[in-house]
């Protein structure tokens, strides 16, 4: 089946998807969601997994790279499977794909002793320190105080943080963190000597290649998804005496 004409639907069904475009593997991983899927339908998957399909499928166009796609109108109810998909996507990043790539490095620097090899190594920490920074702010203000605002609208109870945390200090503090990952790209590709390496860098450019994919689409939907409805939340609860 051609990518370009799978059109996702309630009725698709995941075992299509997956055929479709291999990589959505991964999206569907950060959903908690696991092979076998037998001919199980997006809406049943979702049914199984509390999971609205308005949202399932505004997330996978935006994994997909579907960029003429309409957002539809999501619902508050949704912020939970939200946070718990960026949840998955960080601690993928943290624990598997971190690891590799910073084992991949390793590898590299031991088959030569060239400075520009360790040179990648350290450009590579720093931005990681940088990354789990980031992430560590999200897992530790953002989500909490997602959830928390969630519990409150969900709740009913009286919201008296008018003046505490916003998601507009998260949109402040949500540094642009692909751009260095692309400039570590570059350095393997334009200037990195080679010598008997090319296994080990072929494996780190595919795994660099994967990460900026992911990187770029989970900042899609805190930008595009996340954001404007904690806003709008916030604006609701703001609203009421």
């Amino acid at each position: 089946m051609s990518s370009s004409n799978l059109y996702i639907t309630q009725d698709t069904e995941l075992s299509d998807i997956v055929r479709a475009y291999p990589g959505s593997m991964l999206f569907l991983e950060h959903f908690d969601i696991h092979v076998p899927f037998q001919t199980k339908t997006v809406d049943k998957i979702c049914s199984e997994h509390n999971i609205s399909s308005d949202l399932f499928i505004a997330f996978a166009n935006l994994y997909l790279g579907k960029d003429s796609y309409q957002i539809p109108k999501l619902r508050f109810s949704d912020l939970p499977a939200i946070i718990r998909y960026l949840h998955n996507n960080h601690k993928y990043y943290l624990d598997e794909i971190y690891p590799k790539i910073q084992q991949c490095i390793k590898l590299i620097m031991g088959l030569n002793d060239l400075d520009e090899s360790k040179l990648v190594e350290k450009f590579f920490q720093d931005y990681f320190n940088e990354v789990r920074e980031h992430l560590n702010y999200e897992n530790s203000v953002v989500f909490p105080f997602v959830t928390g605002l969630y519990d409150v609208f969900i709740n009913k109870i009286p919201y008296r943080q008018r003046n505490a945390y916003s998601v507009s200090e998260y949109k402040d503090h949500h540094s642009d963190i692909e751009e260095k990952l692309d400039d570590l790209m570059s350095l393997l590709i334009k200037y990195l000597p080679h010598k008997n390496d090319q296994q080990a860098r072929r494996e780190l450019f595919h795994l660099l290649v994967e990460l900026d994919y992911d990187l770029k689409v989970h900042a899609r939907i805190e930008d595009l998804i996340l954001v404007p409805l904690v806003e709008k939340l916030e604006k609701q609860l703001n609203a009421k005496p």
